[in-house]
Parts: C-alpha cells; structure tokens; sequence
C-alpha cells in the first residue's frame, strides 16, 4: 500500500483512512514492544533498515493526507486527542505512536520528517486552524499539538544524530512566522515555553537572523510579513518564558537579540492617540503596503504593556550580576558590563524608533533600575574618559559616532519619561532616582554632549561614513538616526532639569550654559539667524544666558517692526476708550484688527466717567497706560476669565464658558493683548501659573506642576501613587468628577473608564491621566484659543527660547526693587539741570528713600509702566529724562506739581527749596491717580 498509495487519489485516501482505523485500534494504548513487533516481528535487529524505511514513509504520508485535505476537515483541526472516530484525529495518532520517544527508531524516523521539510506541512496545516478557534480553558491538548510537541521536542539531546535542518525550512521559520501560533495552538505554547524548547529555537533565530535575510518563508498577507509575525509570537512567548522565577541571563540576552533584529525591520507602529492626531493632515506619501495588521500591531504592543513585565523582566536580567546602579567602582567598566549596555541600549534605541513611546516607557522608567544603572555607566565612563564604542552595534569606522552616543541616546527620553510623574518629595528630598550631587554632574556632562552635537560633529554624516555597513545590518541604528535622537533626547531632558532646577535650584543656573554660547561672535550669529548659532538657539536655548537670549529677542521684535513699518505708516488706529467700559470697548474695536494693524502703532484716547476726553496726546505713554489698565481688567478674577491658584497666580478658568457666552473669543483677544505688550516691550504685572504659561510653548503640564493648581488632590495622587497595599480595595476607577459652580459632572479618563479600576499594574497611567485632565484638558480650549491670538504678535519659534519662568520674566519683568543707581547711569537732563545739580541729588536720594511700593508708582508715572526694561535702563528708549519744570529765572515754585510726557519717558520737575517739599510734592504726584490730566 505504501508503494502505490497517492493522496491525491479519492479512492486511496478512502482505503488509507480506514487502514490507518484498524491501525490505530491495535496500536493505541499500546506499549513501545507491540509497536516494534507490528513492524518487525520478532527481531527488529534483523529487518531494522526496512522497518525504519516503512515507519518514515507512513508517518510522511499521514502528514501529507492531513495537509491535503486541511480545509475540508477544518472542523477538526482542533479536535483532542479523545476524538479518535475523526479520520483527522486518527492520522495524527497514527504519527504520534509511529514517533514515540521511546520507540528505537523515534530519533532516524523524526530525521527524515524534518529534512521531508516536515515543518512546511505543518505551516500549511496551522495555516488553516482560525484564530482564536476555541478556548483553551475549556479544551484539552490536540492531537496536532501533541505531534507538534513530539517533533519540536526533538532538540538538544545530546544522543540525537539527526542531520542539521536547513534553517528555512526549521521549526523557527517555518512555525514562528504563522499570525498568530499562539492562538491558534495555545497548549503548545506552554511546551514552547518551558526551558528546553524556547532557549533551543529562540536561540537559533538568535544565530541566522542577523545573516539571513531570506531564511523566513513567503508571507501569508501582504499585511501579516513573516518577520512580524516570528516577533510577536516571540515576544508573547517570552512574557511566559520569562515569568518563571529562575532563568538565565542568556535566554533574556537571545530574546532582545531577536527582537532587536526583527523591530529594526518593522514599519513604525502608532498609538491610537497618535493615529486620531494625523487623520486630519494625513501624508499622501505614506506607504500602504507598510501598515501591519491591526490586530498584530495589537499583539506586538501588547507584550510590551507594563501588566505583562517583559521589559522589566527582560532588563533586569540582563543587568543582574553585570551593571550596577550604585557608584562603588570608580574603574572603568568590565566587557560584561559593555556587552550588557550595548545589547539592551540598542534594542531599547530601535525599539524607541519603531513602537509608540507611551507602550513602552512606562515599565522602563518606573519597574527597572535602568536609569540608575545607565547614569552609573555614563558616569564612570566620563571619568575614567574612556567610551567603549560598541563595534557590535556600530560601525568601528564611523567617525562621527563617540562611544557615549548609544547610551546617552536611551537614557535621556526614559529619564525625561520618568521625570513626567515624580514629584518633589521624591526628587529633593528622596533624591530619587538620583541624587542631587549627580544631578549636578549629569547637566554638566550632558550639556557638553549637546554642545558637542551641535557644534563640533556634523549633523550630517558624510557620503562615506553612509556606506560603512551596519555590523548587524540595522537600518534603525544608523549614525544619523542615533545622533538625531540623542540630540532630541539631551535636549529635551536638559530643558525638564532645567525647569525642575527653576522651580528649586539643585545647582547653578550657569551650569546649563554653554561657554561657546556667550561670546560675542555666538551671539551676532544668532541674531543673524539661518546659521548654526541661530538653530542652536531654537533647539537648546537654556546653553545661553537669559540676558543673551532676551538680546535675540528684541532683535527679532525690531526686524519684525521694520518689516511691518510701511504698512503701519499707511494705516494708523486711533481709538477712544471708555474708563467705564474699558475692556468692552478695547473687545470690541481692537478684535477686529487684523494681524499686521496688530504689530502696527495703536493710539489711544481715554473718555473719563463724565463722558469727556482726558487731555493729552498719545505718543505712546497713554497706550502703555491702557496695557496696564486693560490687562489689569481683563485678567482680574472677578471678570470670570481666569481663576487664582493658592498661590494667587493665574490660570484660565475652566468654567468660563458658563460666565461669559463669547468666552473662547475673549480668551483669542487676551493672547494678542499680551502679544501686543509683549511685542512693545511693555511690561504688565500679571503673575501667571507655569502651567498655564506652558501653554504659549504648546507644552504638556504633568503631576510636579499639579501642586500649585490643587495641592489637595495632589497629595491623594501621591498617596495613590505609594500606596502598599492593594489598590484595587479602594474601589477606584478611571472617572474624575468636575465641579464649576456647583455643576458636578463624571468624565471618564479612558474609554470604559467607569469600569476600570484602578490597580497597583495602572496606578500611574491612572495618576497621570487625572493630572492631564486637570491642567491640560481642562483648559484646552481657552489655551488653544489665548494661543492664537498670541501667535499673531510672538511666534512660537521666538517664545521657545525661554522657559516658563523666563516668560513670566519678559511679561512683568523682574520682582526685584527699582535699581535707582542704574537709572541715573541711564538718564538725560535738559532745562539747565545736569547731573551734578543740587536739585538733581536730592531726587535720588528721595527715590532711594521710597518704599518699593512707591519707586514702581515713579516709575509708572514717568514712563507708563512700573517696571524697568529687563536688561537695565540703557534699554530704555527714549531714554528717561528730567526736565527743569518752570519760567527760567523765577524762584517760586513750591506750589507746583511734578509732572510728566510718558510718551517721552519724561519727568518735568520744578526746582524745590528742599528735599522734604520735593518729597511731598513728587509722592502727590504718583499717588494721585488723576489719569493723563497731569501730563
């Protein structure tokens, strides 16, 4: 029958089912001596080549028949072993006793399978077996899980003599790449997963892939390639694999190896947030046949959720007995240790290329000690100034790849993660994850990367350097691709440690400067803008001084004012503002300019509450006079607009749109109000909140800024977030109740949010989502809307160059008192003072006399704003100038006032007798908030 049997034939797979019946009945439960004497008779020794050629060729043709007719027996794919009336059950019991492990022939027998190409039946055969074709919890193990388990086990034994299998047509291309194994045979996965099956095959993917490229077989799907498919299915293994209490270090080392190799060749996979933020502008350019299977893309992902701990096991691993995250070795580090960083370094790099970050990042930074232990790396490196250069993962030749580039390229983005949710108990005072004296050490080293980055290796690799073959053949680890994010990370990180150093200094400001960055050559490049010094500036402001930045600043703010001045001297705006209805007539009048009318001069006319117009002519003082007026109006907490912290600054009001009907077009006019005051150099005293001020560099806010808004649920965040126990005998879930004026509404944080609870595994996803909600969500929209009108005057390219408090600082200038030495530096005299006059020396000293209080109100009175230009009076233009007030000659002038033009920065002063009367005449005159009728 075996010489003439063809499975093609209807007839001869009728005869061959029911032969295989009858075979089945005898053979099964048998025990190993029935089955030889089936075969053999009574000596097996004397007829053992004919026996071995018969058992290989009827365990084949049980194969083939399966795999012919697969589909028409799909049913019964799955079916257990307990099903023997099922000709598919009974084929593959046939092959399971023909290859038992006790048989003497199992080992030759299992050979010859394999080198038949036994593995590409099977493929065919799984092939056909739906996803998710039943619940393994209530299924028991399959007869062709049990003949998977006996041909896949036969590996690593040390007696076994069959011949090497050509890796494509091996249990790991063949099997591996199908979608979805595990599915579709969940029993097997848990044979896979014990130590001899997945070490063998893991490892031997480990070994071909890097130098195969065409060892996987055709793909199923355009949208399902094979390489996919081994990765997820070895990814999904591994969180078994790796669950176990005890495995090696080894196993972990294959595991990333093969996942590095296979998430280099993947297309990038977005998150669902990010995939609903680019629906709107999708590229015409984009690639469909790139796109993976959603549900892969699922699969994938899901094996790096922080529930499933593969990270954290896979990391931890690696590093157990070879990295340490203390500093108690101040030699360089070992091999072990340089082998251990690179490997991990670079599969976290292409993992960070390929997969959205907030899959990954959360496990990362807050369930492994990976931050610590790459610091303690990078540390003992610098000092020691010695880098390894990691000739595995890059190139040996390369000249533009210094040995720090890989680890400081994955350090940064999961440190910068990391910082999102610590608070500041655990940063200043737990000094966790690192200590405030390393904190000082990490900017300095940091910043000379960046510097380095930016300014001394090209940012471009050469033509030949291009062309130095990656030693793995990582397409992801190119020179450019790990410059450009170790940029984008040192960039960003540093910003973060500034902004926490801001908040409350763990070293000096000057740390984060650059050297280089304050000569004079530096700076006139910056101003000139399209030069390397100009796009340092955009990238990595926080290398120049403040003082620096605020000169590109007003450069930028006068190129602007040049561009626009013969369009503003065609078209002048002349308004009359009612000091009654102030912001109702600036609302109405000033929201219909356009943006270039904006930049242009805007006069003003104030009409007092008897309807009649204040005297004076509008050179420019009576506008700043109205910014501080409307602005002081407008923001106020009881127009309903903005709302004050308990720290009394301000932030928008979430409730505004229940205040006022028109409140997302009041919030537009306040952006370009500010703007505008922003634009003249006009500075207002407004305390703003960080978090809202973030708002103007389109940043996000995160839990250390949630203090200042709501100190309270801050605290139960941090509660939460150190809890011991169980979280979920709390009974929370991811809803958040708002509350404006008196309106209480539940929101979900996620979609199915009132059914999820909250758990020890999502504590900080759920920490983070209700500190987004509350200072960015909340006020989305009055942010978006106070933005617009911003952009108008300060575009964002000009604001990015200062942080949150630097801002604050070129809004109301500086909180400290009036430098009076620093404005008689700075002042002109006319009128036959000078600055040795008598009269002139009693000024100052009465302004050195005056409270802080009342040298603002001078200041205002003379030049229209109580504060000073943020780089000193020299800055001041016109220049600020006293006047001898008075007929030239005459004497008597105790009974006048001071007076001003601060549209000229102008102070009129009569020439008192004494330095009381010109105390008490000048204090009249600031306090006597007469409007503009004194000018």
């Amino acid at each position: 029958m075996l010489l003439f049997l063809f499975t093609e034939y209807l007839i001869d797979m009728i005869l061959f089912f029911t032969t295989m019946a009858l075979a089945i009945n005898f053979l099964w439960p048998s025990v190993v001596g029935d089955v030889v004497s089936l075969f053999a008779g009574v000596d097996y020794s004397s007829v053992e080549p004919v026996v071995i050629h018969r058992v290989k060729r009827l365990a084949l043709i049980c194969v083939h028949a399966v795999h012919q007719k697969r589909y028409d027996w799909n049913n019964q794919l799955l079916m257990s072993v307990q099903s023997t009336s099922m000709p598919f059950v009974q084929l593959l019991e046939a092959v399971a006793c023909l290859i038992n492990p006790k048989l003497p022939w199992n080992c030759k027998v299992v050979g010859y399978l394999q080198q038949k190409k036994i593995y590409c039946l099977f493929r065919g055969i799984i092939s056909a077996v739906p996803q998710n074709a039943r619940n393994m919890e209530h299924c028991d193990i399959s007869a062709l899980e049990q003949v998977l388990m006996l041909t896949a086990s036969h590996v690593g034994d040390n007696q076994c003599c069959c011949p090497a299998v050509d890796p494509r047509w091996s249990f790991s291309s063949q099997l591996l790449s199908i979608p979805f194994l595990w599915h579709r045979l969940p029993h097997f996965k848990k044979v896979f997963s014990a130590n001899g099956l997945s070490k063998y095959y893991i490892h031997q993917i480990a070994c071909y892939l890097p130098s195969r490229a065409d060892v996987l077989p055709n793909d199923i799907s355009a949208k399902q390639p094979g390489y996919a498919c081994v990765l997820a299915n070895v990814l999904e293994a591994a969180t078994w694999i790796l669950s176990e209490p005890k495995f090696a270090s080894d196993r972990a080392a294959d595991i990333i190896a093969v996942s590095t190799s296979l998430l280099d060749a993947l297309p990038t996979i977005t998150s669902a947030t990010e995939r609903a933020d680019d629906d709107d502008d999708m590229a015409m350019d984009v690639d469909v046949k790139d796109e993976l299977d959603i549900d892969l893309q699922k699969q994938i992902m899901a094996a790096f959720d922080s529930n499933t701990k593969l990270l954290e096991h896979l990391v931890n691993a690696l590093f157990t007995g070879t990295l340490s995250t203390n500093y108690s070795d101040p030699s360089g580090p070992s091999d072990a240790e340089v082998e251990a960083v690179g490997s991990i370094c670079a599969f976290l790099h292409v993992m960070f290329s390929t997969l959205p970050l907030d899959v990954t990042m959360t496990a990362l930074a807050y369930r492994t000690d990976i931050v610590p232990a790459l610091w303690n790396f990078i540390k003992r490196c610098h000092e020691n100034k010695r880098w390894p250069y990691f000739s595995k993962y890059i190139s040996p030749l390369s000249v533009d790849a210094p040995g720090w580039l890989l680890p400081v390229s994955v350090f940064c983005p999961i440190y910068k993660y990391m910082l999102k949710i610590v608070d500041n108990e655990e940063f200043y005072e737990q000094e966790k994850p690192l200590s405030l004296k390393d904190l000082k050490a990490l900017v300095l080293i940091l910043k000379q990367a960046l510097w380095q980055l930016l300014w001394i290796i090209p940012s471009h690799t050469s033509p030949s350097q291009k062309a130095l073959p990656n030693p793995l053949g990582l397409k992801k680890m190119s020179i450019d691709s790990l410059k450009s994010q170790a940029r984008n990370g040192l960039s960003e990180l540093l910003t973060q440690l500034q902004d926490w150093n801001s908040r409350l200094p763990f070293t000096a400001e000057s740390d984060f400067y650059s050297q280089e960055a304050t000569s004079e050559n530096f700076v006139s490049q910056a101003i000139l803008g399209n030069t390397r010094a100009s796009e340092i500036i955009k990238l990595a402001p926080f290398l120049a001084p403040f003082t620096i930045r605020v000169k590109i600043f007003t450069s930028q703010l006068a190129n602007s004012k040049q561009s626009t001045a013969s369009h503003s001297a065609l078209t002048r705006h002349r308004f009359k503002i009612r000091r009654s209805r102030l912001l109702e007539d600036a609302f109405d009048q000033l929201s219909l300019l356009s943006e270039e009318d904006l930049k242009g001069p805007i006069r003003v006319s104030f009409v007092n509450e008897h309807g009649v117009e204040e005297a004076g002519i509008d050179g420019g003082g009576i506008f700043k006079d109205f910014m501080e007026n409307i602005t002081r109006a407008a923001f106020d907490v009881q127009y309903g607009l903005f709302k004050e912290t308990v720290d009394h600054v301000l932030y928008p009001n979430p409730g505004s749109g229940l205040v006022h009907e028109q409140h997302l077009q009041y919030f537009h006019f306040l952006g370009s109000l500010l703007g505008k005051a922003m634009y003249e150099g006009i500075l207002v005293d407004l305390p703003f909140a960080t978090f809202f001020l973030s708002k103007l560099k389109e940043k996000s806010n995160f839990l250390n800024d949630l203090p200042s808004l709501d100190p309270e649920l801050y605290r139960h965040l941090l509660f939460l977030k150190h809890y011991k126990g169980d979280l979920s005998d709390l009974e929370l879930y991811f809803v958040i109740v708002n509350n404006e004026y008196g309106e209480q509404a539940e929101e979900e944080l996620l979609p199915g949010g009132r059914e999820m609870r909250v758990t020890n595994q999502n504590v900080i996803t759920f920490i983070h989502l209700v500190a987004n909600h509350r200072l960015n969500y909340q006020i989305r929209g009055q942010g978006r809307h106070f933005l617009r009108g911003f952009q108008k005057l300060i575009p964002k390219e000009w604001i990015d160059m200062f942080n949150e408090h630097e801002i604050q600082l070129l809004i109301s200038g500086s909180l400290e008192s009036l430098d009076i030495d620093d404005l008689r530096l700075n002042t002109n005299y006319s009128g036959g003072y000078h600055p040795d006059h008598e009269i002139i020396d009693m000024l100052w000293e009465v302004l050195k006399s005056f409270s802080s209080d009342n040298q603002k109100k001078f200041l205002k009175f003379v030049t229209g704003c109580s504060r000073g230009p943020l780089l000193g009076f020299e800055y001041l233009d016109p220049k600020f100038c006293i006047q001898r007030a008075g007929v030239p000659g005459l004497e008597e002038h105790g009974d006048r006032l001071p007076t001003s033009a601060t549209c000229m920065n102008l102070l009129k002063l009569p020439p008192y007798r004494t330095k009381e009367q010109l105390q008490t005449k000048l204090l009249y005159a600031i306090n006597s908030e007469a409007g503009f009728d004194l000018s």
